[in-house]
């Protein structure tokens, strides 16, 4: 196969894939704590396993006792709807060890009168967009994200009976000359009661797949290129069938796999960690870039040390590698955006309880709220980048 020509593959998984569980449960402690203050500082890693959860961290913000927490932990898991034997809101053991913030950290991050706040952490944050989809976002991790969005949504409405809580999707699609023409594979496994078989449950999720992606780019495909739970029955999922961590699917959250990653997960952590909050500041920046037509794709990489308030470099690439146009748009970046920690809070707004609707299908290509959530995703400088 050409270089012009290929195949391309990204995965998502559902709200509750037992990862994903423990990210909806850490960002949920973050928002609990920026709503009681927003300068508060979360470090939140959840684990869960057989009917328990685990919380543990670093905090510096209000007192919230452990019995609000856990409480607010079984609302996240009967939320995303399990209430089985092996994991149930009702009857998970939950345990908190969250723990004040090392004043190490704090004096790193901190500086007098707050003027020059440093970032929380030393590292690489990337930010892409591309023309492939209406949200700027690669076609195989937008339609693999899709797919889940929709069986969830019907699922907690009672539309979809049958299907329980942990899935997980997977799109490849083939490219020619740099753009997506088609879908070549899906695979979606998904856990499902003991009422039904598996020809059941190939019934109840084709479907999902045709209301995801348009029709031009399935008419190639093939029955048998779609495979529906191809191991078999998946009775027991969730938390009760494999452990879950926070922070484990990183690409899933940002481009999967199509742009670069620095390799920090974003659920768990309050803005001031750039792992975060300069990942966000960089789709930004890269979004408004192609929307504005400046670019078909877009990539934009900062790097942070721990207790430096700028970035120590910003990289960027064009789709069309015209390097001249390339500084002009850096030197755009550099003269009208503020990329220090508290810059980037302040212009996308961080300091607000945003983050738990983060935590499943992705933390790119969504649809900024009126509640302030995903504010990232605005399109509200292009006018900046028109050229």
């Amino acid at each position: 196969m050409s270089k012009d020509k290929y195949l391309f593959t990204s995965e998502s998984v559902s709200e509750g894939h037992p990862d994903k569980v423990c990210d909806r449960i850490s960002d949920m402690v973050v928002d609990s704590y920026l709503s009681k203050d927003p300068v508060s500082r979360v470090a939140c890693e959840t684990l869960t396993t057989t009917n328990k959860v685990v919380l543990a961290g670093e905090i510096r913000g209000p007192k919230i006792e452990k019995e609000e927490l856990i409480s607010k932990v079984r609302d996240c898991i009967k939320d995303i709807g399990y209430d089985q034997k092996g994991f149930s809101w009702k009857t998970a053991d939950i345990e908190t060890f969250l723990h004040e913030q090392s004043s190490d950290i704090a004096m790193g991050v901190d500086s007098k009168d707050n003027k020059d706040e440093g970032a929380g952490d030393q590292g690489i944050m990337f930010g892409y967009a591309c023309k492939e989809t209406e949200d700027l976002m690669p076609a195989p991790i937008h339609f693999s994200h899709k797919i889940l969005m929709l069986m969830a949504k019907d699922r907690k409405s009672g539309i979809l009976k049958g299907i329980e809580p942990d899935s997980k999707s997977q799109v490849t699609m083939f490219y020619e000359n740099g753009k997506p023409t088609k879908v070549t594979s899906v695979v979606i496994s998904t856990q499902h009661s003991k009422d039904i078989n598996q020809e059941k449950v190939r019934d109840l999720i084709i479907p999902y797949i045709k209301k995801s992606i348009p029709e031009n780019y399935l008419k190639d495909l093939k029955s048998e290129e779609i495979y529906i739970n191809p191991t078999g029955q998946f009775i027991i999922g969730g938390p009760d069938g494999d452990t879950g961590l926070t922070g484990r699917k990183i690409i899933v959250d940002t481009y999967g796999g199509a742009a670069p990653h620095g390799g920090g997960a974003f659920s768990g952590k309050d803005p001031t960690k750039v792992d975060r909050s300069a990942a966000y500041a960089a789709r930004y920046l890269a979004k408004n870039i192609v929307a504005s037509g400046a670019s078909e794709k877009c990539l934009i990489q900062l790097a942070y040390a721990i207790g430096v308030s700028k970035p120590l470099s910003i990289y960027l690439k064009l789709d069309d590698g015209d390097t001249e146009k390339q500084e002009i748009i850096k030197k755009i970046i550099k003269e009208n955006f503020d990329l220090s920690p508290r810059g980037i809070r302040e212009m996308l707004k961080l300091n607000n309880p945003i983050y738990e609707k983060t935590s499943a299908y992705g933390h790119f290509g969504r649809k900024p709220t009126n509640k302030g959530e995903f504010s990232w995703e605005k399109i509200d400088k292009i006018d900046l980048f028109k050229l």
